[in-house]
């Protein structure tokens, strides 16, 4: 059986992420576990009037609290689940990366407080984005700390990269596990266009290179339909700027699944500007895989299934 961590922070962001976890749980009949880690100071601040070791019960307590609110959220939202808890005396990256290696997934609420100040607006995403042994989920909704939506498509961002590949792969099984059709969206980018046609006026033609971007993600998802055929797919391909059509896309779906990295017009996609640009103002969650996660290499970046 394999194991879903959350990490908890105390947020309500963190508490629908913890619920998140728990259907994505019961989905695939695995654990969950609720993670959270805090830092205790080496030495006492000046004008603190509590030792060392009173600071860390004082957090240990907190945590515990935190950790209780969010298991008691998880059952409610998939009673069927199994949920442990853990406490982490511990920096939040390194305590999510570690448990990375063991699970399925990491789920991570749209921002943080205690151990987690910050998630998701910089430093703990992209790094468990880029370094983390497993896909990455940011529960993100409409309003911030709002529920995340729970029906619409889950939205593919298909490039052709070996980390699209893998995307493909994971929101094929998303799909499947929910019952909900699957929207693959392939954008490629106009600045090489419009390169082109300036100085190349008769040389780009539009309707050729849209249809060259048709049949990247044609083979993209070939095979995938087969395997799932219960997951109806629309396929999109467009012009213009990937995560404007992204983010344009999940405004009415249920998840989001991308790669931690691309080519064309994914290029540095979940390392860079395009990440925080999803994990930040995405309508609903965001889920990163790397390739390596699923065991896509370079040589397999077309295989089939």
């Amino acid at each position: 059986m394999g194991t879903i961590v959350a990490g908890v922070d105390g947020s309500a962001s963190g508490v629908h992420a913890a619920a998140w976890a728990a259907a994505e749980a019961g989905r695939r009949n695995e654990v969950l576990r609720l993670v959270h880690a805090y830092v205790v100071p080496t030495r006492g601040y000046p004008g603190f009037l509590v030792s060392v070791q009173e600071l860390r019960e004082g957090l240990r307590t907190q945590g515990r609290d935190w950790l209780r609110e969010a298991k008691e959220a998880a059952e409610r939202a998939e009673p069927r689940a199994r949920v442990e808890t853990e406490l982490v005396e511990a920096e939040a990256v390194p305590a999510l990366l570690h448990e990375s290696r063991e699970a399925h997934l990491i789920v991570l609420g749209s921002r943080g407080l205690g151990g987690f100040t910050g998630m998701l607006v910089g430093s703990v995403a992209v790094a468990l984005a880029a370094h983390g042994h497993c896909p990455v989920a940011v529960v993100r909704a409409q309003r911030l700390d709002d529920p995340p939506p729970q029906d619409g498509p889950v939205v593919v961002g298909v490039d052709g990269s070996e980390a699209s590949s893998a995307a493909v792969e994971l929101a094929y099984e998303e799909a499947s596990l929910r019952g909900a059709p699957l929207i693959a969206v392939h954008t490629w980018s106009d600045a090489a266009f419009d390169t082109t046609l300036q100085a190349y006026p008769l040389a780009a033609d539009p309707a050729r290179v849209d249809e060259e971007e048709r049949l990247t993600l044609a083979e993209q998802l070939a095979g995938w339909q087969e395997k799932y055929p219960d997951v109806p797919v629309e396929r999109v391909v467009t012009r213009g700027r990937p995560v404007r059509t992204l983010l344009d896309y999940a405004e009415r779906a249920q998840l989001v699944v991308v790669g931690s990295r691309g080519r064309g017009g994914f290029t540095g996609m979940l390392l860079g500007s395009t990440s925080r640009a999803l994990v930040t103002h995405a309508a609903c969650p965001v889920l990163v895989v790397r390739p390596e996660t699923l065991g896509v290499t370079e040589d397999t970046t077309h295989a089939r299934p």
